[in-house]
């Protein structure tokens, strides 16, 4: 069973920064594409980042484009996602997700297995 755990939320004033990481217990981790998604209040759950399982292609949701950068360690089967120049906006209960198919997907039906979620909350 693969189980994801995030980490790393809180609340920050608008233009801070935040570093969201995500263990993983998948063998081999490679295998795995991950992505990041969010559900604001009242809203559905959105795309925000995926990288491939050897990290070398990496796809943004526009709204967080040249802010947000997707990584990961695959030695310390952990993905992060880097959260510079914060917005109100951004305010959201994240979560990792992993994908078999390992195509980076921005789809979360793409995904198989998904963490519990970390909030993250941005002031004006």
């Amino acid at each position: 069973q693969v189980q994801l755990a995030e980490s790393g939320g809180g609340s920050v004033q608008a233009g801070g920064s935040l570093r969201l990481s995500c263990v993983v217990t998948a063998r081999p981790f490679s295998w795995y594409s991950m992505g990041w998604f969010r559900q604001a209040p009242e809203k559905e759950r959105e795309f925000v980042a995926a990288i491939d399982g050897n990290g070398g292609s990496e796809l943004y949701a526009d709204s967080v484009k040249g802010r947000f950068t997707i990584s990961r360690d695959n030695a310390k089967n952990t993905v992060y996602l880097q959260q510079n120049s914060l917005k109100p906006d951004d305010t959201a209960v994240y979560y990792c997700a992993a994908s078999i198919r390992g195509l980076g997907s921005s789809s979360e039906y793409d995904y198989d297995y998904w963490g519990q979620g970390t909030r993250v909350t941005v002031s004006s």
